[in-house]
């Protein structure tokens, strides 16, 4: 299993440069493991690309209707105060956005119940940087994309 941060999921439906490796990962682990909070940064995400005319309506819907299926079928860590407190303390240890700090804490307790590598799945630059400092392998290799 792997821990997808929402930055990884969206090119999972909507073109982007890491599309391709990303997919490619998927197929080769279904096992995906997401934060509660990442259907709604999904949302707010492909909503956006509407707004600014990067995407249609009917592909912002076929989109959602993606994420639904993957959410019948991923893992998702619920909120919590040990999610709060973890979070609280990423923001004073690195140069991350709360929705990052929630999103990093949710991985950390993941990790603490997972018997399996511990494996994290994010484009986001500063949060990538953030999860191999809290001892992530993290994905994809920074060449990939």
């Amino acid at each position: 299993m792997i821990f997808w941060d929402s930055s990884a999921i969206i090119p999972l439906f909507i073109e982007e440069s890491c599309s391709a490796v990303l997919q490619e990962i998927v197929l080769k682990d279904m096992g995906m493991v997401i934060w509660w909070g990442t259907v709604l940064e999904c949302r707010s995400a492909l909503s956006r690309s509407q707004r600014e005319g990067k995407i249609t309506d009917s592909e912002e819907d076929q989109a959602l209707e993606i994420i639904r299926q993957m959410s019948e079928a991923w893992s998702e860590v619920l909120p919590g105060e040990k999610i709060r407190s973890i979070a609280a303390r990423l923001l004073m240890t690195h140069p991350l956005r709360a929705a990052d700090a929630l999103q990093l804490a949710a991985a950390i307790i993941w990790a603490d119940e997972s018997e399996t590598a511990c494996r994290f799945i994010c484009l986001d630059k500063r949060l990538r940087y953030a999860a191999r400092k809290e001892g992530f392998s993290v994905l994809p290799d920074g060449s990939a994309c």
